[in-house]
Order: C-alpha cells, then structure tokens, then sequence
C-alpha cells in the first residue's frame, strides 16, 4: 500500500480548500443550508464545473472523471472541514455507485452523465430510520423489517396495471412506461426534498416472494409529495417523501439482487463518511486552539493551561488516529464501518470538548461551534451508532465465534 498522496490529489485537495475557505464561512453555511434545496446552488455548479466534483467516481465514459473512491473520500474531508452543504454524499456516495453497479446500459447512459456533471441531484430513500441497516453498516440487509417486510410499513411495490399489491410485474409496458407502482412513506431521506431522482427501496412480492427492489422514481412523477423536514443539523437536510400510486421504473434488470450493491456502496459510503467527519473534527479542533490561544483567565492564555492542553493533545491523537484509520478504508472498503466508527467518535469528543473549552459562549445554541457539536450528533443518529457500527463489524469478522478446537470453558468465556 502506497500512502502517499500523488500531486493530483493534493491538488484537488488544494483547489477545494481554497474555494471552500472563500465561500464557506460559519455565516455563509448557515445561509445555504437555510435556502429551499439546503444548500448554494451557484457554489455547487462551481465545484462541479471546475474540479468535476459530483463525477470524481465517476467513469469517463459517462461523463466523469474517473478516479477512484479514495479520490472521492479525499474531497469530503475537505467539505467536511467546512461543513458543506451539498448533496454529495447523496449523490456521489450513495445513488451513483447504486446506480453504475445495478443499473442496466441505458440508465446508466441515461443518468449518470447529468449526475456526473451535477446538473442533476439523486438521493437514496430508505423506509424508516434504517439507512445504516440497508447499507449493511450495523445489521445484515436481508430482506426484512427495515424494508417494510410484509404489506405494512415501508413502501410497497406493485405491477402496473395489476390489481395485487405487492406482485410481480408480467412484463414492461411496450411504449416504454414504468412497470411498477409505489405506494408508502419514507420520513428520513437525505436531500429527499430536493433531488431530481429518487432511489426508492420498497417491498414487493407479498409474503410468498417477499423481496427487496430499487427503483427509480423522477421529482415530476404524479403522485409523488415531498415535504422538508426540520432537523438537528442544518447542513444534512433531509425531507419526507410520500408516494401515492406513483409510477417507478425498475433499477437494473428483473431479476437483480440489489442487497449485494447495497452493501458495497455502504462500505465505500462509510469510508467516505469517516474521512468527512475527519475533516470536521480537525477543524473543530482547529478553531479551538485559536480560542484558547485568545482568551484570557487570571491574566494569562487559557490554552496554556497544563489541563486545557492535556486535553487538545488528547483530542489530536484520537483525530490523527481516525485519520489513518479513515485513508486505510479508502484503500480497502470493508474497513470502512470500523473507520467510520472511529471517525464518528473522535467528532463527538471534539465537538463536545470545543463546546465546553469555549466556556460559556460555547454553550449558547447559535455558537459556530455547535455546528460541529450538531453534525456529530446527526451522523452518528444517521449512520451509527459506534456500538453498533463496531458490533456488526466484528460479528462479520468472526471474532467472536469460538473455533472447532475451542474448549467448554472457553466457548463459555466467549
């Protein structure tokens, strides 16, 4: 494994720091993620157009840029350190790669170019607070409860123009019409309110055939009611997407398994996430220092403090280890719940120290530095939590089943 970043990295890495740095300041983050789409659009078109950031996983054959997911996990550490409010994660992380593994020729012809080149948005919707689950991050995705097993809850799917919910489709339409209908509800939905295209994870096939199917659903689509959600941070919006009898069109060819691809884009979507929460935290950390650097108790720095620095020094061990830890996984992907989990904990330390460190004007809602405090508080609600993350990784490992050699005593132990 070479480390080492090539000059084209620290390039983008570079580019993006500075156009970030010019743009988004505490006040400015808080304006965007207060507009009706969450976010600045002129910035987003920006970041698109000169770095081709919606595309950089993208292959050049669909319009994008054509690196690798590190490449991709490289540039949200740097949104991540100024909190950017965008719909990358749920575009480029999430709905992309679903749809480039699952999608057959022509839609992926058909979309992912405007994606690519972020004239377009997607987001993935999820029954339920279940996105970590269907990911594969802190449960098994089989098909089951967090999908609306059955013919409640969740979204159910169901032929055009057939009269049993939850069936089989028989065949397309011949004019090239959606094959499907959805009906159900999905509270919590990345972007949801926003996106140009929909990823719908929904149930059909009844008890008999139960099964778990993407679909993709257009923002036009008659039936379709989306609504924005208030939510704990800002910068993540989120919105309630409500499907009635809307017309869908099946993502990749009958017969697909989409549970596979789930779980593969939610471990290279856990390395991504880990190395955003990287950014954050070091920037957390970074403006900490400046504070306690300024501000005086008893005629002298509070940062040169024997305790107060014992606690930063802390706080810049546990970052830098999260950092390795979240490079790795943008190596080899299937690190990336365990990165994530230690990523996700190094931000909710730092935010929570940043908090208490910047005294009482820490403690008032509106500080900047609940901003980070938020957005741990909302990743970790989102995608974990750590127990969790860290729990189903080392079921997965196998490193709590006892080995065929292994004594009474000892399995008992385990």
């Amino acid at each position: 494994m070479d480390a080492a970043f090539t000059a084209e990295q620290d390039e983008m890495r570079r580019t993006l720091r500075e156009i970030l740095g010019k743009r988004c300041g505490p006040d400015e983050v808080k304006a965007a993620a207060r507009t009706d789409t969450g976010h600045d659009r002129e910035l987003w078109q920006r970041l698109a157009r000169e770095l081709g950031l919606p595309g950089v996983a993208v292959a050049e054959e669909y319009g994008g840029v054509g690196c690798t997911p590190a490449d991709l996990a490289l540039a949200c550490e740097e949104t991540g350190r100024a909190l950017l409010p965008s719909p990358l994660l749920a575009t480029a992380a999430l709905a992309v790669p679903l749809i480039a593994a699952l999608g057959t020729a022509a839609q992926r012809a058909a979309l992912l170019p405007p994606l690519a080149a972020g004239e377009r948005t997607a987001a993935l919707a999820v029954a339920g607070p279940a996105l970590a689950t269907a990911l594969g991050l802190t449960g098994e995705n089989a098909p089951g409860d967090w999908a609306g097993g059955g013919r409640a809850g969740g979204v159910q799917a169901r032929a055009a123009g057939s009269g049993s919910a939850g069936s089989d489709p028989v065949g397309g339409d011949p004019a090239g019409a959606p094959a499907w209908r959805l009906y159900g509800e999905v509270a919590q939905v990345l972007d949801g309110h926003s996106a140009d295209l929909l990823l719908v994870a929904a149930h059909t096939g009844g008890f008999a055939r139960s099964r778990t199917l993407l679909f993709l659903v257009r923002a036009d689509a008659p039936g379709l009611v989306r609504t924005r959600q208030p939510t704990l941070d800002e910068t993540r919006p989120q919105g309630r997407v409500q499907l009635r009898d809307v017309p869908a069109e099946l993502l990749g060819a009958e017969g697909a398994d989409p549970l596979p691809a789930l779980a593969a884009t939610g471990r290279t979507a856990a390395a991504v996430l880990a190395a955003e929460a990287v950014g954050a935290a070091d920037r957390a950390l970074a403006r900490t220092v400046e504070h306690v650097c300024r501000r005086e108790q008893f005629g002298r720095a509070i940062g040169s403090f024997q305790a107060v620095k014992h606690r930063l020094a802390d706080l810049y061990v546990q970052i830098q280890a999260a950092r390795s830890a979240a490079y790795y996984a943008a190596w080899d992907p299937d690190q990336g719940a365990l990165a994530l989990a230690q990523a996700l904990e190094a931000l909710r330390a730092t935010a929570g120290e940043a908090v208490q460190l910047h005294g009482g004007i820490g403690f008032t809602w509106e500080h900047d530095a609940h901003l980070y405090f938020k957005r741990a508080a909302a990743d970790d609600l989102l995608f974990g939590p750590v127990h969790r993350l860290r729990a189903h990784a080392a079921q997965r490992s196998g490193l709590f089943t006892p080995t065929s050699g292994t004594t009474g005593n000892e399995k008992a132990a385990v």
